[in-house]
């Protein structure tokens, strides 16, 4: 399982747009085959800073979603929106009982 926090910290006149385009990112992402989950979470502590959780089944699949078209047409936008560079890190896992 590969597991992936991509941070974003977003310019405040441009969050509606970048939520609205992540929106469509999700949508899409979540239809993919090797998909587990793909989710945007608001940072409560950091104005304007968010989060996309994304859990794959495996290597091969993140590699099918970087290259997707509504990956890559997200990738092209996402300067508009952003106020620093995206800290992007990966972990590979396993599931574990609570």
């Amino acid at each position: 399982m590969i597991i992936t926090h991509v941070r974003f910290q977003i310019k405040p006149e441009q969050e509606q747009a970048f939520i609205q385009e992540a929106t469509a990112l999700i949508t899409e992402t979540r239809k993919e085959t090797g998909n587990i989950s793909y989710e945007l979470v608001k940072n409560i502590e950091e104005e304007y800073t968010y989060t996309m959780m994304e859990t794959w089944e495996n290597e091969e699949a993140t590699k099918l979603h970087n290259s997707s078209t509504h990956f890559t047409a997200f990738v092209q936008k996402a300067p508009e929106f952003l106020a620093g560079p995206i800290q992007a890190k990966g972990y590979v896992g396993e599931e574990v009982s609570l």
